[in-house]
């Protein structure tokens, strides 16, 4: 694959596919502590970016109801919100 430099840049895929290799890295254990810290602030931008990503992805849900017969669109119901 090949690194973007900017994360904002990445899909939502490459980042997790990124974010995949570093776990196995850094549980494979043969790891210099100061490589280990890097790729562990790494791998947490990445999560945060797919965190970010997902909640896009969530508010653009639509579901569809059936209402009265008739097929209705709502907005997807967001955890916290009141609905």
């Amino acid at each position: 694959m090949e690194e973007k430099s900017n994360a904002d840049e990445m899909t939502f895929e490459e980042a997790m596919e990124r974010l995949e290799g570093i776990v196995a890295k850094l549980e494979s254990g043969d790891v210099p502590l100061e490589q280990a810290i890097e790729w562990f602030q790494e791998g947490m931008k990445l999560s945060h970016l797919c965190g970010q990503k997902l909640e896009q992805v969530e508010r653009k849900i639509e579901m569809l109801v059936v209402e009265n017969g008739s097929v209705v669109k709502k907005p997807f119901p967001v955890e916290g919100e009141d609905r």
